[in-house]
């Protein structure tokens, strides 16, 4: 797991990271799985999920922000199954990383990817989650442990909590609750994350670390342009730009991951 860090690779990063973080600025969730998907089209796809950690640990760190000091202890109370569940779950996850072929590794985070557009629009709705709209099933601890383990586990491998980001949706919080709720979740498995990622020997040395931690400030620079954008850009079009993204780099992934590109 190498980087080979030249200018054009740097700027081309720089550029993802940039505009994943303005991506999840706006629409509160999509940094992970655009900035990875998209990283996995210039580097080995291992490279680019544990690349993405620190500065997705950043970025739901800046968004974590906006919780007022009650929001968070209320929502850390509430959340705590679904947190300590896709914790493990995710430990999991990164412990298989090295383990996966680069190629059926890209096709994977390109399928995850475009799911991600099917369900969003409703075309393949998840079986979890339509089950989960019911408010008595949602806020059990049952519930919670069974999605964030399983969505813990997708997401130690590839960097994409769909089923996170789903679930929390189902809640029916408004708009700049779940941006603040999803950050919260992320901030603490991404936290610990960087410590697991260090102990499984996932980096592979000081200046991969050190290019992951610098790749955090145009990262965050691409959230504070998005929340500003946030009230100024209605639901349609954030859909619109994060889908049509996924779309287009899930398709770039599988068709690579396959040998057709």
């Amino acid at each position: 797991m190498t980087l080979g860090l030249s200018t054009e690779l740097a700027a081309a990063i720089a550029a993802v990271v940039a505009v994943a973080g303005a991506v999840n600025g706006v629409a509160g969730f999509g940094f992970a799985v655009v900035g990875t998907t998209a990283l996995a089209t210039l580097v080995d796809p291992a490279t680019a999920v544990t690349f993405m950690i620190v500065p997705m640990f950043a970025v739901n760190a800046a968004l974590a922000g906006e919780l007022t000091r009650e929001e968070l202890r209320v929502c850390g109370s509430r959340f705590a199954p679904l947190l300590v569940a896709a914790v493990v779950g995710t430990v999991a996850g990164m412990a298989l990383l090295d383990r996966l072929p680069g190629a059926p590794l890209r096709v994977l985070l390109g399928v995850v990817s475009l799911g991600f557009v099917a369900t969003a629009q409703r075309a393949f709705p998840l079986p979890s989650l339509s089950r989960a709209r019911d408010r008595c099933f949602v806020e059990t601890p049952l519930a919670m442990s069974a999605v964030g383990g399983a969505s813990g586990l997708l997401f130690g491998a590839t960097n994409v909590g769909v089923q996170l980001v789903a679930f929390v949706r189902s809640c029916d919080l408004p708009h700049g609750l779940f941006v603040g709720v999803v950050a919260l979740v992320f901030v603490g498995i991404n936290g610990l994350r960087v410590a697991a990622a260090g102990a499984l020997g996932l980096y592979p040395d000081g200046s991969f670390a050190l290019a992951s931690a610098a790749a955090a400030l145009p990262a965050v620079g691409g959230v504070a342009v998005g929340k500003r954008l946030r009230d100024r850009v209605s639901e349609r079009p954030r859909r619109a730009v994060v889908l049509g993204l996924l779309t287009l780099v899930g398709v770039r992934l599988v068709l690579g991951g396959a040998g057709l590109l």
